[in-house]
């Protein structure tokens, strides 16, 4: 392995990922392994994921999953970076803060489609479909005036503002339950003198939709991150 290699820290997108050819003719392919781990994250969670388990629903040997793929984060790499693609990429118009806000809202609704994806968000984003959104948010965020560390710290706030409120939302997704939620608002509202303020504006009840305080928290990013933009 060349020396710089050791200093890429194992991330999937850094290394040279040219094919190996395989010992026999076999009916892998990276569309169909990336299809299959979506699959199986859908239907089990991150947490059950090996390579055995992907191996059994492809049909294939665990041998043969191996020349294509080298551990298990390269599996989880692929998959997240696949469910970001799903959300698309807008076509620009003359409105930057528009295009921006309907990538973003498109992103996170493709990690919302597969729970388990927010959870991973802490992988490097290094990926070909991360690095295009990216591409395009910046470029939105460059036509409405942003440059230097102005575009890098708008960028850093939208996709921060979107990673946390998929995983939050994803969260509570999860435990959205009558008994769960009724459990976590006595919790709070026995504890009025620690929490007023949560107490006070119903923290966990739940009163609006996640989608609408994400469009609202997302509008109000742009407005003051894009100034100008949008505006009529």
């Amino acid at each position: 392995m060349a020396a710089d290699e050791n200093d890429r820290g194992d991330v999937l997108w850094l290394r040279d990922r040219t094919a190996r050819s395989p010992r026999r003719a076999e009916p892998l392919t990276q569309e169909r392994i990336v299809a299959a781990v979506v699959a199986e994250l859908d239907a089990h969670g991150a947490e059950r994921l090996t390579m055995r388990r992907l191996a059994q629903r492809l049909d294939v040997t665990s041998t043969a999953l191996y020349w294509h793929v080298s551990t298990k984060e390269d599996l989880l790499d692929l998959a997240l970076d696949d469910v970001v693609g799903e959300g698309p990429i807008p076509e620009p118009g003359p409105d930057p803060r528009a295009a921006a806000r309907d990538l973003l809202l498109g992103w996170r609704a493709a990690m919302l489609a597969h729970p388990w994806s927010p959870g991973l968000l802490g992988r490097p984003l290094l990926g070909p479909n991360v690095l295009a959104r990216t591409e395009f948010l910046q470029a939105m965020l460059s036509r409405a005036g942003l440059s230097g560390i102005d575009l890098e710290a708008a960028t850093r706030t939208l996709s921060t503002f979107v990673i946390g409120s998929a995983m939050a939302d994803a969260t509570w997704r999860r435990l959205d339950e009558p008994a769960v939620l009724a459990a976590a608002k006595a919790h709070i509202a026995g504890r009025a003198e620690l929490y007023p303020t949560l107490a006070a504006s119903g923290f966990v009840d739940r009163a609006w939709s996640d989608d609408d305080v994400f469009r609202l928290g997302l509008d109000r990013l742009l407005a003051a991150l894009m100034p100008g933009s949008g505006d009529s």
